[in-house]
């Protein structure tokens, strides 16, 4: 029997928008629910009872009605959708240099990149506060960081664990290819363009929202 899957999301959100590619490169169906993280959508009594506890999307949810099960967390929710497929190598070390690129955009890429991103697309600058205005040089610099090491790692490599896409590539994807949406200017890391276009070429791609 075929899993059902619903992916309750904000289209914005370039860590719901894993969930998706993951799924389209596989071929999986994915229903969508979308809620409006800037309304306070996640935060009402329902969805903390039953969605997520902790008021955060991206959610996977798995199956229908009582019996479904739901799983929070981006990467975590990419690796339910592609057990035993192609996106997780079979090599023990591959898969486990794989996770530690998926560590990396939660722990190094993420928290500056996607930060940025938000609180200049969709917050404004000017609606900022002084303590986020204060941590916007530590993250811009932190997002530098993370963007030249994978620029220099992906000069001798066509995706970021070997020569086939994983969910490494999957997880960077999403707030790599927007980043100058929070200010940084790609035009300065080519080999990460290029592993942009190949990501787009893959069989199945779907843009973000």
């Amino acid at each position: 029997m075929v899993e059902a899957f619903t992916l309750h999301e904000d289209p914005r959100s370039g860590n719901c928008y894993k969930i998706r590619l993951t799924a389209a490169l596989l071929g999986l169906p994915l229903a969508t629910r979308a809620y409006d993280i800037m309304r306070g959508e996640t935060r009402t009594p329902e969805f903390l009872a039953r969605v997520n506890p902790n008021g955060r999307i991206p959610v996977l949810q798995i199956g229908e009605g009582s019996a479904a099960r739901f799983l929070p967390e981006s990467n975590a929710a990419c690796w339910y959708l592609a057990h035993g497929s192609v996106l997780i190598p079979q090599d023990r070390f591959a898969q486990a240099d794989m996770l530690r690129w998926m560590f990396f955009e939660q722990y190094s890429h993420e928290p500056n990149i996607a930060t940025l991103r938000f609180w200049l697309r969709f917050v404004g600058e000017a609606n900022l506060s002084a303590e986020q205005r204060g941590q916007m040089m530590a993250k811009r610099v932190a997002g530098c960081a993370a963007l030249d090491l994978m620029n220099r790692h992906l000069a001798a490599t066509a995706f970021f664990s070997g020569e086939a896409v994983t969910l490494a590539d999957i997880a960077l994807f999403p707030y790599t290819h927007v980043a100058e949406e929070g200010g940084f200017g790609l035009g300065d890391y080519p080999h990460i363009l290029a592993w942009i276009a190949r990501v787009q070429a893959l069989p199945g791609f779907i843009p973000m929202p």
